[in-house]
């Protein structure tokens, strides 16, 4: 295959995966180009892993590349003089549409989430049409049905990374673009006699700590398996996060969501002893302060993800949240209940914590987390 034939057929298959929202930049595509320059294209093997290396940065990703890279590139009769490289089979008008295929059954308990791995002969999910999304997106968690985690999942991640771009209104300077920066201009052109160096500035990111409270008692299992999705894609897109399950107890389990893959965190949580259980807020949020209150700093955004369905003391509640809120930037409170119209927040926990709380939201859906945005600022 010519040189140019290949970089064209490359470009092709990188707007393919970028279809199937796979976060592929530019630079990626000159990289893939370049890397098949060192194998040998005669070696499905090789190319294969080479095009993979690149465009391949999460363990998620690799299923949708394994899927079109064996749709693209099947073995095609070389013509005479050229290497038997595996090239393109399906012409643009030709690829398929993508079609969200149902993964092996799961059960709603949390043993059973991701026991079963895809099989090897089975299609994987992937990310619905722009037009898909939206209705995905106003569906509420407790109507999805347990083969829906990856489709779910993926769309958290993307959800995830937009929160990440929020940036506070302090700029900073920077070399190009931005926006002009008068006052520096003017001291670098003093001594001139027109003003031909111009500064700039931009936004400056500011570096944000999150600390995540998620309820996993029995009342929130319908919602729980796909918050923790959420959590999970959080961990992947900021650099400082801790994450808390509560029921009757506090566990911290960060060091589970930096798993590689979703399910490796499934497994790991099993470790949770009291998933399912009763809920004791007041109790958890004292052990929070207790133990792992130099976590909070006034560059701290703290997120409880709970139902407000408390069995404990409502005065204790509403003690230890308040300490958390003095220390504390900020204190998000999302509720899945909060979905529904006719819900009123009349139980002891919800009237406790709500005038302690800087935002309370809902977090039925994915439409709900995205609007998470607006709020993740200090």
């Amino acid at each position: 295959m010519a040189p140019r034939h290949l970089a064209a057929a490359v470009v092709r298959f990188v707007a393919l995966l970028r279809r199937e929202s796979l976060p592929l930049t530019p630079l990626q595509t000159v990289d893939a180009v370049r890397a098949l320059e060192h194998v040998d294209l005669a070696d499905r093997g090789e190319v294969y892993l080479a095009l993979r290396a690149v465009l391949v940065g999460r363990p998620e990703e690799q299923p949708v590349f394994d899927r079109w890279f064996d749709l693209f590139w099947r073995a095609a009769a070389a013509p005479p003089g050229d290497p038997a490289f595996p090239g393109p089979s399906l012409p643009d008008d030709a690829l398929p549409p993508l079609e969200s295929q149902g993964a092996p059954r799961e059960r709603l308990a949390l043993e059973g989430w991701g026991e079963a791995e895809e099989d090897e002969g089975g299609e994987p999910l992937g990310v619905p049409a722009a037009s898909d999304r939206e209705a995905i997106a106003a569906q509420d968690f407790a109507t999805f049905s347990p083969d829906q985690l990856d489709e779910v999942y993926r769309l958290t991640v993307l959800i995830a990374r937009r929160l990440a771009r929020r940036i506070s209104r302090r700029r900073r300077p920077a070399r190009r673009r931005g926006r002009l920066d008068l006052r520096r201009t003017l001291r670098a052109n003093l001594t001139r006699g027109e003003m031909i160096d111009l500064r700039y500035r931009r936004r400056k990111k500011r570096k944000v700590r999150l600390v995540l409270l998620c309820d996993v008692s029995g009342s929130m299992d319908l919602y729980s398996r796909f918050l923790l999705q959420f959590l999970y894609a959080l961990h992947h897109v900021f650099a400082q996060v801790e994450t808390f399950t509560f029921s009757v107890r506090l566990t911290r389990v960060t060091d589970y969501l930096r798993a590689r893959s979703y399910r490796d965190v499934l497994r790991r949580l099993r470790d949770v002893a009291d998933w399912s259980g009763g809920t004791r807020i007041g109790e958890s949020l004292e052990e929070l302060n207790r133990v792992w209150g130099h976590l909070v700093d006034r560059r701290t955004i703290v997120i409880i993800l709970s139902d407000g369905w408390d069995t404990g003391d409502p005065d204790r509640l509403a003690r230890e949240l308040l300490r958390i809120k003095r220390r504390a930037g900020r204190v998000i409170w999302l509720n899945p209940l909060l979905g529904n119209p006719s819900y009123e927040p009349l139980t002891r926990g919800m009237s406790a914590a709500l005038p302690l709380v800087d935002h309370f939201a809902a977090a039925h859906n994915l439409a709900s987390l995205r609007a998470l945005a607006d709020t993740l600022h200090l």
